[in-house]
């Protein structure tokens, strides 16, 4: 596991990473269906309705200095391609803030990241999990690790975000109108932050 985001020293981010228990029994799974020489690698999981907003205004602050014509609506649609509203309504959730989401990478045997063709969180068009099944010749090492971490997590049950390699979900909204279940299981996760650790949560 790595916290990405407290390690950037995001206000009130999280030092451990949270999930659900469900969550966390697939990518047990996973790992089962992973060749031995691979791991996973975990960036982020549980989000907090604070770190939600700091991203969301972050990202939009780098896309307004990449697109300086764009309108403050296009500007939010933009930034929604790479980091969702920080909603905490059932019908627009954000799916870090349900405990069911996750962000992760595939590594070798000692956690080290491998190469999936783009950084965590690069706001480019590479990032689409599917762009390198398109452009092939460009990184046939990370279409291959992309592929492999797509298959064994899509085995286990999780989804994948078609913007983000990195992004899968489980049982929460996102998941739900992918798999077209009539419920979402994973609601919203309320949680009071002290000194990065969470002190108290409750299930919305």
């Amino acid at each position: 596991m790595e916290p990405i985001y407290y390690q950037q020293q995001i206000p009130d981010s999280l030092q451990v990473i949270y999930v659900r228990e469900g969550v966390y029994k697939r990518l047990q799974q996973a790992l089962t269906l992973l060749p031995q020489e691979y791991s996973l690698l975990l960036y982020d999981g549980y989000r907090p309705f604070q770190v939600q907003q700091y991203l969301f205004t972050h990202f939009s602050k780098q896309l307004a200095q990449q697109m300086p014509q764009a309108t403050s609506q296009e500007l939010v649609q933009a930034t929604k391609k790479y980091v969702a509203l920080p909603s905490e309504e059932f019908a627009h959730l954000a799916p870090h803030l349900t405990g069911g989401a996750i962000d992760v990478t595939l590594a070798d045997v000692h956690g080290k990241a491998l190469d999936l063709g783009t950084a965590f969180d690069e706001m480019h068009e590479k990032s689409a999990t599917r762009y390198f099944e398109q452009h092939l010749k460009e990184n046939p090492l990370a279409c291959q690790h992309r592929r492999l971490l797509y298959n064994c997590l899509s085995l286990a049950g999780f989804t994948n975000y078609a913007e983000e390699w990195w992004h899968y979900d489980y049982h929460n909204v996102a998941w739900a109108r992918r798999v077209q279940a009539q419920v979402a299981h994973y609601g919203a996760v309320h949680a009071t932050i002290q000194n990065h650790n969470v002190k108290e949560l409750r299930f919305l």
